[in-house]
């Protein structure tokens, strides 16, 4: 299948850079990253698929309420 995508200048010059360093053509790093973001995207769902709200909320309600201390702020 053919697809034609539009990509910032800048994001194609770095993509032809690692496909020059992985001796690919740009076409099939975007192909590899596509599949790789596919894929992932399966896994996440397929363990979503697992989990339980009821679990998440038990978990939660073990964590202590309030302010967190100086080391843990942002």
């Amino acid at each position: 299948m053919n697809l034609t995508i539009k990509v910032p200048d800048e994001v194609y010059r770095r993509a032809a850079e690692v496909a020059a360093a992985e001796k690919v053509s740009v076409e099939e790093l975007f192909a590899s990253a596509f599949e790789e973001r596919v894929l992932e995207f399966e896994r996440l769902k397929e363990r979503a698929s697992k989990g339980s709200f009821e679990k998440f909320l038990q978990v939660m309600s073990r964590v202590p309420q309030g302010e967190p201390p100086d080391q843990d702020r942002l």
